[in-house]
């Protein structure tokens, strides 16, 4: 009971539900601190609700519907199919309703209190935690920031009206005749195709050369191709300039190469980027907390800010904003708050797009093994060669693996091609664990599967192919 506006004692207070925050007071929690966690809107953060999760089911569903379409190579064929969007949506809510519910589980199951509202620090150990029924007041021995990111919203294109952020976009009731996608990056490339699946005319704007310029060259390629497949319009090196828009359509100008074009839609969807959420009234100054250049709070090698009881994670600090990224954070925070010696070490993180095809990589490439001053071995192997693939009736893609040629041990890899995301698991695990080329290639991969592709790169690496003819021989 609060007498007067006296605080409440917390161990850790953790401002952020998200795949990093509420990873983090789980953890917190299981190390015998006691914990509360604060959010103002939905348990599981932008990730479950408004981003990764979401995009995911309507991707699923959309490839279902394209798979129902496309399958006459196979000898199957159906009539009459069609796409209830409603229905689309309403399972894609179900499926985040039950994440979301689940995390809410857990953290009432692990004993943390949970409280619906926003945070605002009083001093350096002090913060209120309101909302429109309470304010209680908390003294905290330890507190993790986990604010998130949200989309980066540009002057010209104010997300309203006909203008979308990538939120509006998965909320939106019905397909849409046609749409341009400002940014050819990993989120613009997702939910273009998807609509584009789903039959939406898509105009992709990207001011790099290429497409999903974070990828390798060989493999936004690949992208593009089913991209052209599908009949969506990519303008390269263009630059969005203006928007006009009605309650129909909307008009977007902007150049390409120098010229200057125009574009109508019926929506215009920006993904250009998302900025950290740091720049509101959580008072950081008055918590002593350092935020540095592009509004990331600065940190040490455990997550810890300038002011030593309170730590950092997820999308405001620096590298990749990827929810798994914040949730490794968050446990080594919670760790490190509980005396343990873990340290963050970002040498596996895997990055996924979930494009068609998709593509993961993780470690280094083969670019920057060179730059380093590494004497690489490149193992590079098809699915084309794959029994798995071709019996999937898919053959695009390929496994490459980047080793140390002196010492055998694995440095990074790249993966593009059905279920690449479940594949760089095993990459990652490599990496983490030292092992070499010859301990992939030695493992014995169950037949016929995707999975041996990463096998026979391996080889390919060693010099002794079973299923690729060596030039020379």
């Amino acid at each position: 009971m609060v007498v007067g506006d006296a605080s409440l004692d917390i161990d850790v207070l953790v401002i952020g539900a998200g795949p990093g925050g509420y990873v983090a007071a789980i953890r917190a929690a299981q190390l015998g601190k006691s914990v509360l966690i604060v959010d103002k809107s939905e348990w599981g953060g932008v990730c479950l609700n408004r981003g990764c999760i979401p995009s995911k089911a309507l991707i699923s569903a959309a490839h279902r519907y394209e798979h129902m379409t496309h399958s006459y190579t196979m000898g199957v064929t159906a009539e009459n199919v069609s796409v209830d969007f409603g229905k689309v949506q309403e399972w894609k809510g179900s499926v985040v309703k039950k994440l979301t519910g689940g995390v809410a589980g857990l953290l009432k199951g692990n004993k943390v209190q949970m409280f619906n509202g926003e945070v605002m620090f009083i001093n350096e150990n002090e913060a209120r935690v309101f909302n429109d029924q309470e304010a209680p007041r908390y003294r905290f021995q330890h507190c993790i920031i986990a604010t998130g990111s949200r989309p980066i919203e540009l002057k010209p294109f104010p997300f309203s009206g006909r203008i979308l952020s990538s939120t509006e976009a998965l909320e939106l009731k019905e397909i849409p005749k046609s749409m341009v996608v400002i940014g050819g990056g990993y989120i613009g490339i997702e939910l273009g195709q998807t609509f584009a699946k789903f039959g939406t005319k898509v105009t992709i704007l990207e001011g790099s050369k290429s497409i999903l310029p974070a990828s390798e060259a060989d493999m936004s390629k690949l992208v593009a191709k089913n991209l052209d497949r599908l009949k969506v319009d990519v303008y390269t090196e263009a630059l969005a300039q203006s928007s006009e828009q009605n309650d129909k359509e909307v008009t977007v100008t902007f150049t390409a190469k120098g010229e200057e074009k125009k574009v109508t839609a019926e929506y215009c969807l920006v993904t250009v980027g998302r900025r950290p959420n740091t720049d509101g009234d959580l008072g950081l100054e008055l918590a002593n907390v350092k935020v540095g250049e592009r509004g990331l709070i600065e940190i040490d090698n455990q997550g810890r800010t300038s002011n030593p009881h309170i730590y950092a994670i997820g999308d405001i600090v620096a590298g990749p904003a990827l929810a798994h990224k914040a949730s490794y954070e968050g446990k080594v925070a919670a760790e490190a708050i509980a005396g343990l010696p873990s340290v963050i070490d970002y040498k596996v993180i895997p990055a996924v797009v979930f494009s068609d095809p998709e593509i993961a990589y993780v470690g280094y490439s083969e670019k920057e093994a060179k730059e380093s001053g590494i004497n690489v071995a490149v193992g590079k192997f098809p699915y084309v060669a794959n029994g798995r693939a071709l019996s999937m009736d898919v053959s695009d893609g390929f496994v490459k693996v980047i080793a140390n040629k002196d010492t055998g041990i694995i440095l990074g890899a790249q993966i593009i091609g059905p279920e690449a995301s479940n594949l760089i698991s095993e990459m990652c695990l490599a990496i983490e664990m030292g092992a070499t080329l010859e301990d992939v290639a030695m493992t014995i991969h169950a037949h016929p599967t995707l999975g041996e592709i990463t096998m026979e790169a391996a080889e390919v690496a060693l010099g002794h192919p079973i299923h690729q003819i060596v030039s020379g021989r």
